[in-house]
């Protein structure tokens, strides 16, 4: 009897999930119809900070293959408990360098690039474990962003983009996938996002194949998409809610 109802409570979580996808996918669609853009050009990270490695399965078992995390502890369980999914896992939180070690080790991609010395430490990190990961520059939208200043959530002013691009690009064991960003709090998303659209630009100029633009969650990826976010970082649309900063 157990096993009867934990079967129909796998059922109606994945049936939920798989109808919250498919809203998801309808608003994507919607927002890329607007502008002149295809769906296909949009991916989706699912962010399952605080859900378990079975809401990752679910979404797989839909077609998902990018899952966020924002938190070490969690991700590093998370991504081996679901080492046999071919996913490709993103770190899209604030990382600090003592915890780069374990991220080298199952992050495919890093969004959260703000500072040299985590350029440096990943990088050596990565080495050791003879791989390579992908690394997105974290860009500061705040209208009071300061040229050698991280922003209070991570990033570096838009100014100091091309010199961080410039060292990931310089350091082995890395890659410079594009720019990631999130909007600031009361700001206008769409005009937060037009300046990372703009510090994009530059950045894909000198490096072609930086053309990852890591923007918008489930209250902004609207606004995201208009300025030609490439991956939308999803968490509450898809999951349920829970804490804001997050998806």
């Amino acid at each position: 009897m157990k096993r009867v109802t934990e079967n129909a409570g796998e059922t109606a979580r994945t049936e939920r999930i798989a109808a919250n996808l498919a809203e998801l996918r309808s608003r994507i669609s919607a927002a890329c119809e607007r502008h002149a853009r295809s769906p296909d050009d949009v991916t989706i990270v699912a962010v399952t900070k605080t859900y378990p490695a079975s809401d990752v399965r679910i979404l797989a078992g839909l077609g998902i293959g990018d899952v966020g995390e924002n938190r070490d502890q969690e991700a590093a369980g998370k991504a081996a408990e679901c080492g046999d999914l071919p996913l490709r896992w993103h770190f899209v939180g604030q990382l600090q360098t003592n915890k780069a070690r374990s991220v080298a080790r199952y992050a495919d991609v890093v969004h959260s690039v703000d500072r040299t010395r985590l350029v440096r430490t990943l990088g050596s990190r990565v080495r050791t474990e003879n791989r390579e990961i992908g690394c997105l520059v974290q860009v500061n939208l705040d209208p009071d962003s300061e040229v050698g200043e991280l922003g209070t959530r991570g990033g570096v002013d838009p100014r100091d983009a091309m010199g961080l691009a410039d060292e990931i690009v310089a350091e082995p064991g890395l890659s410079l996938g594009g720019v990631m960003a999130v909007a600031p709090r009361g700001e206008d998303p769409g005009a937060s996002f037009a300046r990372l659209r703009s510090t994009a630009a530059a950045i894909r100029e000198r490096y072609p194949q930086a053309t990852v633009v890591s923007a918008g969650m489930t209250g902004d990826m609207e606004a995201a998409i208009g300025q030609g976010a490439t991956h939308i970082r999803v968490g509450t649309a898809l999951l349920g809610a829970r804490d804001a900063n997050v998806g």
